[in-house]
Parts: C-alpha cells; structure tokens; sequence
C-alpha cells in the first residue's frame, strides 16, 4: 500500500533532497541524503521511477541507477517549473519533480554514454577557449588602441597582433603586461589547435559523422558535435522538430486566430546552432561571389540579408541533418535544388 513507486530526486553538489509516493499518490517519502549516501540509499529500494532534472551530473547519477534496476528519466529544469507550487526550497523542488516525471505529455532527456560525454568535452573545452582566445585578442587590441595603434579586427589577424606587440614602442610596464597577454594568445591558440585535431579522428571513424559531411557546409567538427549532442533521432517526428529543437524555427505568436511568426527562437543547443550558422554563412558568401543561378539558395540570397539567408540555410540543413540519419544515406547534391 505504501510501497514507493516513484521519486524525484532534486541534486546538488553535496545534499540531495528525494520525495517517493505510492501508486495511489501518497507521500512516503521526504529525505534528504548525503552525496556518499546515494547509491547505498538505492541499492535496498525496490526497482521504482526515479525523475531528475538534467543538469551537470544527472547523467552520471541515471546510469548509476540505472545499473540497480531503476528507471530514470531526465527533464529539462524549465520543464519542471510550472509544477512548483510555491517557494523555492529543495523539498518544492523534489516535489515538482516528482509530480512531472509521471505526465504523459512530459519530455525527456535522453542519459547520455560516458563514450559521448567524452567527445562533448573536446567540444566543450574547444569553444571555451575560443572565448579565451576573443577575450585576450580584445584586451591586446584595446590596449594598444591606447598608444595609438590600431590592428584590424579578426582572428586570422592574431599573427599581425602578436607581431605589433613586439613592434610597439610602449612603457616598461605596458610593454611586460603587454608580452603576458601575448604569450597566453600563443598558448591558448596552441591548445585550440591541439583539441581540433582530436575532432577529425571521431568524425572518420563514426559512420553517421562521415555522412553527414557530405552536406555542404557541415564539416568534421559540426559532423561530430552534432552526432553526439543529438538525443536519438527517432524522438524527432519531423525535420522541422529537429529545427526547432536546435532553436532555428521562428518563434510563433498567435492570438485570435491570427499567427505572426517572429525571429527565430534561440531555443536548444546554442554550440549546434553556432556550428550550423557558421557553415551556412560560408556557402551563402561563397554563392554570393559565384554566378547567378536558379536554385533555392540564391533565391534567398536575392530576397534576403545575407544573415537572414544564412539562417534560413541554417533551417534547412538541420532538416538535412534529419532525414540523413533517419534514412542512414548520403547527401545527393544532383537532387538538391
């Protein structure tokens, strides 16, 4: 009668708050654990719906419980808000939890390997010190933009940058500050370079990767951050859910009947969105350069900002993207229009 048949787990760094009900929806369980207690905690329950918020560990924490015969799912903390009652304490939360993990119209998170989490964080690490790299490369140009010299914007004037360093006649003591940065922008574009290279070797291994290649403007780096942040592509029911989820679908507003499509939502994967604009920016300034034509693209070129084509392009490479992996096939460029 009081057995527990589902809890919400609400984690933390170091106390974790559960709350477990019974089938019929009564409460049997409120308590607090200690990280050591976790496991051994889960270990003497019987298999049961374990609900968690997908943050930082959870996806260690599902495949530990996972292996003790409990099923876990994993939700979007936004998701989960809306079934706050009141407050913000640790025992609303785990509540929450609990009560939207048994919706049927809830979604979930898919627990992702330890292999993929790996990969992610050669992604992860990159794009961190990509904004390193931004944030130093600003410093030394304002910097020097205070003894009148000015460098270009861009990354690829890095060379120019550190040469105009060490050109510059400055102060002593701007002159020391100055060789610091410096130095750091060398190491810091050392260890990109060094966590690229690691890129292409899951990309020509991994057969989805190497297919998804053959997309203009998706290369290594896009082919593999997209196969390992992708939840299964079976969850999608369309390419335009896939769009969506990544966050390239304009964000509707409707009231009366009447629909206005706004800009795009920026919702999802950010670091996936970056990769697909990017890539399709580089077509668009390329297909701005070449002749005219009659195919889709530069229909939207002539229509279109270049930003605004390059998201556009964007959109539709994702839905690429998913018919690709949903199809287990190779881009046909005769068939593209």
């Amino acid at each position: 009668m009081n057995e527990i048949t589902t809890i919400g787990v609400d984690l933390a760094k170091s106390v974790f708050q559960l709350h477990g009900v019974s089938s019929e929806g009564n409460v049997v369980l409120r308590r607090q654990l200690r990280h050591s207690q976790m496991l051994e905690f889960f270990q003497t329950m019987p298999g049961c719906l374990v609900g968690m918020e997908a943050c930082a560990s959870a996806h260690n924490w599902a495949r530990a419980l996972a292996e003790l015969g409990h099923e876990v799912r994993l939700m979007q903390p936004s998701y989960v808000k809306g079934y706050v009652k009141r407050g913000k304490t640790d025992q609303a939360d785990a509540e929450a939890i609990c009560e939207a993990v048994t919706r049927p119209s809830m979604r979930f998170v898919p627990t992702k390997s330890e292999a993929t989490q790996g990969r992610l964080v050669i992604h992860k690490a990159r794009e961190f010190q990509e904004r390193q790299r931004t944030q130093i490369v600003n410093a030394i140009r304002a910097h020097l933009g205070e003894f009148g010299i000015v460098i270009p914007k861009g990354i690829h004037k890095i060379d120019r940058l550190i040469a105009a360093c060490d050109e510059a006649k400055l102060p002593v003591p701007a002159r020391k500050a100055l060789n610091l940065l410096a130095g750091q922008l060398t190491d810091t574009q050392k260890q990109i370079e060094d966590l690229t290279s690691e890129v292409p070797r899951n990309a020509v291994t991994d057969e989805a990767a190497r297919r998804l290649q053959t997309i203009p403007g998706i290369g290594p780096i896009s082919a593999d951050a997209l196969v390992a942040a992708l939840p299964d592509i079976s969850d999608f029911r369309s390419g335009r859910d896939l769009s969506a989820w990544i966050g390239l679908t304009p964000k509707p507003h409707s009231s009366g009947g009447k629909e206005r499509p706004g800009r795009i939502s920026k919702m999802g994967n950010s670091y996936l969105r970056r990769l697909l604009y990017l890539g399709a920016m580089a077509q668009v300034s390329a297909r701005r350069r070449g002749k005219p034509g009659n195919n889709w693209l530069w229909g939207i070129i002539q229509r279109k900002k270049p930003k605004q084509a390059a998201i556009a392009l964007a959109n539709r490479m994702s839905r690429t993207v998913y018919a690709l992996l949903r199809d287990g096939t190779e881009f046909q460029v005769a068939q593209a229009t």
